[in-house]
């Protein structure tokens, strides 16, 4: 017997992570003779939700009672939590919830307005219909009513809101998955500067090819290090479990309190919905193809936006914090046949870009010289913007594209461009990723990112990051 016990809405931008919750949860229930079955699962949902707290994760743990396995799946002061898999005979009782219900109310963030914990245990859980739902739009409390009360047991402390990533948590079935390992800080280090030496994580993934997203060589910040005072010193996201307790050790810095190894939906796009200009609901994030319909513009502090047009009119951002990504949307031209991924904007209505694919670039075209008459031979003047062309001496118009033009070369080339790691989102699909035997797409990268790493006299050296 499987007993689920779904989390969400723990912490807040000051304090706390649900994933620390977590860790307690499963210190906890082995007093009471439960360990985990299967890894915890952190079940990022739909990153636009406005009341969301960072970046919108939920969880799921799967406990029973029978004998360990040789897997481990993380390490609490002292004793190591290994996988178990159930004898089928237990049933949760009151004890179970209680004890969870204790622990979140001892170390959720209560106190701030924001923060709504949700906690369910029970042996059933919901279909995937309401993941999807979760991960791609907004799930309302009425929604969740029926599954609610097909649950074992629930609590929401405070406003029933985190009861929807706690049920859309136990809902999730992966099609694509991968893993993060977290590694947790001393309790009396929270809130100060974390600790890190940069060379360790610059070097992540020539040392395990199969982590990504770890180091922005662009900017050279530590990617896997959290800017919030929470609990979490670095989190390493990979494809399997099996190398990164490994590249864990391989970081040094502050000595870790515990860790803990997740099976995610981070890294897999499953937010992404394809759609037309016409249908864009807000609060949700689109794939959409089409045609560039005029050349990029450059906007007070640094952002590009570009107009894509499929019949229908959206424009399309690059914020600053993309840095060199926004050199790839200024290489756009008119008639580019581009296909983007990113969030809708409601006000003003936008597609916060995320990644874009060049599909067909058009040709460039470079003016030579104005289009020359044609009854005295004299060089036309512009008749005003839009309106063509006149000679001065006899009046005789030309036409915009009678201008004189050459063919330019083009640095743009077709492919798949994203953001530096910095600038990601956690469900966004890294090219990494995308490059696989089951992917269909070319990928390149810009001559602009490949940036030397930053390295210190020691290699021992440790800097603060993400404080």
């Amino acid at each position: 017997m499987t007993v689920y016990v779904g989390l969400d809405d723990t912490d807040s931008p000051r304090a706390m992570c649900t994933t620390f919750v977590a860790t307690e949860l499963i210190a906890r229930f082995r007093t009471l003779g439960w360990s985990l079955e299967g890894y915890p699962r952190l079940v990022r949902l739909n990153p636009n939700i406005p009341w969301k707290t960072r970046g919108n994760g939920a969880l799921c743990l799967r406990f029973g009672q029978g004998e360990a396995s040789s897997r481990p799946a993380g390490a609490f002061r002292g004793w190591t939590a290994r996988l178990h898999n159930s004898d089928g005979t237990a049933v949760p009782g009151q004890a179970l919830f209680r004890a969870a219900q204790e622990t979140v109310l001892r170390l959720a963030d209560l106190d701030d307005p924001g923060t709504q914990p949700g906690l369910v245990v029970t042996r059933w859980r919901p279909g995937e219909r309401l993941y999807w739902k979760a991960v791609r739009g907004v799930v309302s409390l009425t929604e969740i009513a029926a599954d609610l009360e097909r649950v074992d047991f629930s609590f929401a402390p405070k406003g029933s809101r985190g009861l929807i990533g706690a049920l859309a948590a136990l809902a999730w079935r992966p099609r694509d998955r991968t893993f993060e390992v977290i590694a947790y800080r001393d309790p009396g280090r929270w809130g100060t500067p974390r600790r890190l030496v940069p060379p360790d994580v610059a070097g992540l993934e020539e040392r395990f090819p199969r982590t990504f997203n770890n180091f922005d060589r662009e900017s050279g910040h530590m990617a896997i290090a959290p800017r919030s005072p929470c609990p979490v010193l670095f989190g390493i996201r990979g494809e399997g479990p099996e190398e990164l307790p490994a590249a864990l050790a391989t970081v040094r810095g502050e000595l870790l309190d515990r860790w803990l190894l997740f099976e995610t939906n981070q890294g897999t796009d499953d937010h992404l919905v394809p759609r037309r200009v016409d249908d864009l609901p807000t609060h949700t994030s689109a794939i959409l193809e089409g045609r560039v319909r005029g050349p990029p513009r450059t906007l007070p502090g640094g952002h590009v936006v570009f107009s894509l047009s499929d019949g229908a009119i959206v424009d399309c951002v690059a914020y600053e914090p993309s840095k060199s990504f926004r050199r790839v949307v200024r290489c756009l031209l008119p008639g580019d046949r581009v296909r983007v991924y990113g969030a809708v904007r409601a006000h003003p209505r936008a597609i916060n870009l995320e990644k874009l694919e060049v599909m067909d670039a058009a040709p460039g075209a470079i003016k030579r010289g104005n289009p020359r008459c044609l009854a005295c031979g004299k060089s036309m003047k512009s008749a005003g913007r839009g309106a063509g062309y006149r000679c001065r001496r006899c009046g005789t118009r030309a036409a915009p594209a009678e201008a004189r033009f050459v063919r330019a070369h083009r640095d743009l080339v077709r492919g798949v461009y994203e953001p530096p790691v910095s600038a990601r989102r956690h469900l966004s699909k890294p090219l990494k990723r995308m490059a696989g035997p089951h992917e269909a797409f070319e990928t390149t990268r810009m001559e602009s990112a490949k940036m030397s790493i930053p390295t210190s006299n020691k290699s021992s050296s440790i800097v603060s990051a993400g404080m």
